[in-house]
């Protein structure tokens, strides 16, 4: 009976660990944030939401945040979903090579693409003096709404790509073939059966990408050109250059926790009005198309990659260029590189340190709630698993605020330090981690563990000892995705972060910003490297060329 009662106290101190753990670094935090938006001088006030409502200048960035998602997430779909048919049921010739590269496209910092584009399409951009040059005069440059949907768009379809290949996996062939014989193919087929079948899918990634497109801070910050959008506004507000007010940043930041709040019940809505389960008995089989259909499927695929890859491609062309100063010169070189390893070599090293402190956190803490979520069902529990996915709906930005409000003040001063860098990247990655745990946990019977312990291993020591290397692979492969999302994060450390603690995607907005190309080209390029490497990783630890979600 003690021994039982033993167990049983470790598991609940666990539980009761992670639950203060989650109180102190998320729902602390975002309870000062909520005082901090309705205080003035230690007394209640709606002041600040007033002022937002108030002001049409704010009422616009609203729209405008809303008018970038909603386009950037219906582009993403007009672009990936099809993208998706044509890759998952028919032959198409570099498909490894092409799902590499989509996956570099969705991974990369959203920033460096805007940074790229503003080299291509900019005023005075590669293809905008071409395109000057051959037509004479200059077409509309990059710079605001259209060019922020363009650059979102091709950085977030990939992420609908992914979505919704794992979806046609769950597509029986027997239901295409009927559907065949009875007529109905192409254009058709692809519209009253495909579409329908992957809809609760299609809404998933809806939501994912206008979440991502709604918090995005570099892409609006780059080449928005006055065009301001929610993100901008909350950090202008407080580390803006020209005055600061943290109390109306707090409200702006409680004010976007609550529209993506609702965003997200609204999808949960519709997933649950269209939900159902497919499990395919006979999978999918790719065929070859022919004639003129497999040139323009062909043609469609290699478009799309390539529109997206380009700017990738054109950021390493340049980081090997020669430069005077800020300035690209003629002739290529190794300078860019010599620089950023003579001067830079802190942030690559912080970017492994930080980095790999985070993930071993975010693997650690997705496997033991997993578990407990799994395997011991209870109300504490299921409070934890809510708390987890609370990040989820919350922008980077608004995760680094909150962490700023709770911790810049005693008794617990974390502002500026290495530990609220690594805090904010588990808060901002754990959901992810957790719901891939969760979903390899589920699929392992509870009776390997109940063989452990029929052989005299304790609960806890069942666990990690049977059940945990049979997660093996699962657990790497999301931790090489969650590695991927960690080293390419800004918009939370670029509210954090400080010049001990700087990250080489941090480095790399920097040298934006400040307009030094070559450096900003060079660790651009490592950074893909890394991504490029850890993809391979991935895949070869994984056994499986088809990445998805």
């Amino acid at each position: 009976m003690d021994r039982a009662k033993k167990r049983m106290d470790v598991w609940m101190m666990l539980s009761l660990a992670i639950l203060v753990l989650y109180g102190l670094f998320l729902i602390y935090p975002l309870i000062r944030l909520l005082i901090e938006s309705v205080s003035k001088d230690g007394r209640f006030t709606a002041e600040y939401f007033v002022k937002f409502f108030s002001n049409s200048y704010y009422g616009e960035t609203l729209l405008h945040s809303f008018e970038l998602s909603i386009a950037a997430t219906l582009v993403s779909l007009i672009l990936g979903v099809p993208l998706a048919y044509f890759y998952n049921l028919y032959e198409i010739k570099g498909r490894n090579l092409i799902q590499i590269i989509i996956i570099l496209c969705c991974m990369s910092a959203p920033f460096i693409g805007a940074y790229a584009w503003v080299q291509l399409r900019g005023n005075n951009g590669v293809i905008t003096r071409f395109i000057a040059a051959l037509i004479g005069h200059k077409p509309p440059s990059i710079y605001g709404f259209r060019g922020i949907v363009t650059v979102l768009s091709l950085q977030l379809y990939p992420l609908v790509f992914m979505l919704v290949s794992g979806a046609l996996k769950n597509v029986d062939s027997s239901l295409l073939e009927a559907a065949q014989n009875m007529g109905v193919g192409g254009v058709r087929r692809f519209f009253k059966m495909i579409i329908p079948l992957c809809m609760p899918t299609i809404l998933a990634a809806a939501l994912l990408v206008f979440m991502r497109a709604f918090a995005d801070y570099g892409t609006p910050l780059l080449i928005g050109r006055g065009y301001q959008t929610f993100p901008v506004i909350i950090y202008n507000e407080y580390f803006g250059e020209t005055g600061t007010d943290h109390n109306f940043a707090a409200a702006v930041s409680v004010i976007a926790i609550l529209i993506t709040a609702v965003i997200f019940l609204v999808q949960k809505w519709a997933s649950n009005k269209f939900e159902f389960h497919m499990n395919a008995l006979h999978p999918i089989e790719r065929k070859a198309a022919r004639g003129v259909k497999n040139i323009l499927i062909h043609a469609y695929t290699y478009i799309v990659v390539f529109l997206a890859f380009m700017p990738q491609m054109y950021v390493m062309y340049c980081s090997f260029r020669n430069t005077s100063g800020k300035i690209f010169t003629k002739g290529f070189g190794l300078g860019s590189y010599q620089k950023i390893a003579r001067d830079l070599s802190l942030e690559i090293r912080n970017t492994f340190l930080i980095g790999l402190l985070a993930l071993a956190a975010v693997i650690i803490l997705a496997i033991l709630i997993a578990y407990l979520v799994v395997r011991r069902r209870s109300g504490l529990n299921d409070v934890i698993d809510t708390a987890s996915m609370i990040p989820y709906i919350i922008p980077g930005s608004v995760v680094g605020i909150a962490l700023v409000v709770a911790f810049n003040k005693q008794p617990m001063v974390l502002t500026g330090t290495m530990f609220i860098m690594i805090v904010a990247l588990c808060i901002r990655r754990i959901p992810y981690t957790i719901r891939s745990s969760v979903a390899v946990l589920q699929q392992i019977p509870i009776t390997v563990e109940e063989a452990a312990i029929s052989l005299g291993c304790s609960k806890l020591e069942a666990f990690f000892k049977a059940t945990v290397p049979m997660m093996r692979n699962g657990i790497l492969s999301g931790a090489i995705l969650s590695w991927v999302t960690i080293i390419t994060e800004l918009s939370t450390g670029v509210i954090l972060y400080n010049r001990k603690t700087i990250t080489l995607t941090l480095a790399i907005y920097a040298q934006v910003t400040r307009g030094s190309d070559g450096p900003a080209a060079a660790l651009a390029t490592i950074l893909n490297v890394l991504t490029i490497s850890s993809m391979l990783v991935f895949m070869k630890v994984s056994k499986n060329k088809d990445i998805t979600f």
